[in-house]
């Protein structure tokens, strides 16, 4: 072993104040995860709502519309809003599995549009108006539906707006840059106090906190693509097989985790 020494220069560091940096890079990281977390959570919550308010938009539409067939295009619309939504933020194209949800017309509008659940909100909307305009449905029930519009709408703001407000990138670079620093310095801190220990403390030490600021990293913006990120197929498949029951419909089959045991 080099025992600290660094070609022939021995390094004078102990243990000490790499406990005190091991607390301060503690705290950091803890913030970072908190942070990250709560945008991973809050970003749930919010599709959580959609599912939410797709079932009582669809439940006022069924109760309120006789015969069924005449609210299947608006349910079908709510499965289209939650499809959309979901494209949006992974960044597919706008029409991606949207064949059989809209009028051909409104998929024509979907093709270049830069929001596309705004779009089929706007569609949603017209639907009801029109409805009302031809008493079909109660002026009241028809004010809960637009309530429930713009519930939709609040949440794919609130989902737009994490995706694309990151965590400040200096912030990252500077923890990233001290973690690293501090796991090159800790094994001459450490080799005078524990010895042939070192490699393996050196080991566990520095895989905690390279996983806890890579695990950070991933659930950042939970609408990706990575194995902790949210599972929005899954989530948009619930929206899809719910309405359709509701319609009398049967339901597509469940989906199913990959061969690493998870949902996309």
């Amino acid at each position: 072993m080099a025992h600290g020494k660094l070609f022939l220069w021995k390094v004078p560091l102990n243990a000490t104040p790499f406990s005190l940096m091991g607390i301060s890079f503690a705290l950091f990281l803890g913030f970072r995860i908190n942070a990250s977390y709560d945008r991973f959570w809050e970003g749930r919550k919010h599709w959580g709502s959609v599912l939410v308010e797709a079932r009582n938009l669809a439940r006022m539409a069924l109760t309120a519309i006789a015969p069924i067939q005449e609210a299947r295009p608006f349910v079908l619309g709510l499965i289209a809003f939650a499809t959309t939504m979901r494209n949006q933020l992974r960044d597919q194209p706008p029409t991606h599995l949207l064949q059989g949800l809209l009028p051909q017309d409104v998929l024509t509008r979907l093709t270049n549009a830069r929001s596309a659940p705004t779009l089929v909100l706007v569609w949603l909307g017209h639907w009801v108006h029109a409805c009302r305009q031809q008493q079909h449905i109660d002026p009241l029930v028809a004010q809960n539906m637009e309530t429930s519009l713009n519930a939709l709408s609040s949440a794919l703001g609130s989902c737009e707006r994490i995706a694309s407000t990151p965590l400040p990138f200096a912030y990252s670079v500077v923890l990233h840059r001290s973690v690293y620093l501090f796991c090159v310095l800790l094994p001459f801190g450490l080799v005078d106090s524990i010895g042939l220990m070192t490699p393996l403390a050196v080991t566990f030490v520095s895989y905690t906190f390279f996983a806890l600021e890579a695990l950070s990293d991933e659930i950042e913006n939970p609408f990706g693509m990575d194995t902790n990120d949210l599972a929005l197929n899954a989530i948009v498949a619930s929206v899809d097989a719910s309405l359709r029951e509701m319609l009398g419909e049967v339901p597509p089959p469940v989906p199913q985790p990959d061969a690493n045991f998870v949902l996309t």
